[in-house]
């Protein structure tokens, strides 16, 4: 019995090893300690929470503390990472979203449920419920001043090339109507307060506007997301035919750079610093008195090195202006320097390294205008 032992446990960790299974099946972080005895894929500890969760599809073991009999480990021998996601990975849009290890739960929930339950990638051409250029329903949204949510009809149309909401079931009017190539949808859970809570961001006259919605439903929230960026897609096909794929589904929703609190002062640098919620969305920096505003309170551009700006660790010697918050960054544009304080010395570094991301990056010719706008703004 013993020697059957050492024998599975040898054999395990040789399959354990290869280097397709060195990374989660499902959302990329490296080290999997995990794995399902039944679909025969190395995952993560939080990610096989999930597994756990769809009981009926997947039976979940540890590498490290579980015992796997024979049987078990040649499953995993004949199948591992690469040959299931050949099979439950075959057809993925171009335009769905795969998330990784630091997006929220909601978003890793419905991808893995999407594959292994649902099976909506196995087959070419299936009719996915994001996929048709349209999509009407009721989403939660919050109310732009009382902060209430509140029941709104949505209605997201590939044809018009537009999302619309309304304030009233049988309402003929939209409320909003957004054109599909200025949006972003981000998910926002800790935010909104809810763990399906979503935040749509739209330009209107060059200034950022911000919804909060939320669903029950994980997949219905989920639907939504990837429903935006499927019409997004076919947009941006239409308006560049010469772009790649892959350089379209680059231009699709994205990620916040970074968020969080800052204190700053004015332009004269002899204000008080006050406490603002910030948000970096790429160049633009923009920052709100609540983190759930509507608008922002006002943006800064952030262009690139070789254009002039730069950030700086700390504040100019002789800084005036009474500050709370004693780790400083500097942020140098070719017109005036910005000064921040950030509470403690891991908020500064990290801001300062997305900063550094976006300055490294040189511009686009849409950057360039974006800027031109924001001096003539000034």
């Amino acid at each position: 019995m013993a020697a059957g032992n050492e024998r599975s446990t040898k054999a395990l960790k040789e399959v354990w090893k290869r280097a397709e299974n060195s990374l989660c099946a499902d959302c990329g972080k490296p080290d999997p300690d995990w794995a399902s005895s039944t679909l025969g894929v190395f995952i993560c500890l939080s990610c096989s929470g999930i597994h756990r969760n769809i009981p009926s599809i997947s039976k979940v073991k540890s590498l490290k503390m579980d015992y796997w009999d024979d049987a078990q480990v040649q499953f995993l021998a004949k199948h591992g990472n690469a040959v299931t996601k050949a099979i439950y990975e075959a057809h993925i849009p171009i335009y769905y979203y795969q998330p990784t290890y630091n997006d929220c739960q909601v978003l890793k929930e419905q991808w893995i449920r999407a594959k292994y339950e649902r099976k909506e990638f196995t087959e070419p051409g299936k009719q996915l419920p994001y996929s048709d250029g349209v999509k009407e329903g009721i989403l939660w949204k919050r109310g732009r001043d009382n902060g209430q949510f509140l029941p709104r009809k949505f209605l997201l149309s590939e044809r018009e090339g537009c999302l619309k909401y309304f304030t009233k079931q049988d309402a003929k009017e939209p409320k909003i109507n957004i054109k599909i190539d200025v949006i972003n949808a981000t998910f926002q859970p800790e935010k909104i307060g809810n763990p399906n809570g979503l935040q749509i961001t739209y330009l209107k006259d060059n200034k950022t506007r911000n919804i909060f919605v939320y669903h029950e439903s994980g997949k219905e929230v989920v639907d939504w997301f990837n429903a935006i960026r499927s019409v997004q897609f076919h947009y941006l096909k239409v308006a560049f035919p010469i772009a790649s794929d892959n350089e379209i589904k680059n231009r699709l929703t994205r990620n916040f750079l970074k968020e969080g609190y800052m204190e700053k002062t004015g332009p004269k640098q002899r204000e008080a610093f006050k406490k603002r919620w910030f948000t970096l969305d790429h160049r633009r920096l923009m920052y709100f008195k609540d983190p759930l505003d509507a608008f922002a309170k006002g943006e800064v551009f952030v262009g690139s090195g070789e254009n002039g700006y730069s950030v700086q660790k700390g504040l100019p010697s002789g800084t005036q202006g009474n500050f709370s918050w004693h780790y400083g960054i500097t942020i140098v544009t070719p017109d005036r320097e910005y000064l921040f304080t950030c509470e403690t010395e891991t908020d500064q570094l990290e801001w300062i390294r997305a900063f550094t991301s976006v300055i490294n990056q040189a511009m686009t010719p849409q950057e360039y205008a974006i800027e031109a706008y924001f001096k003539f703004k000034s």
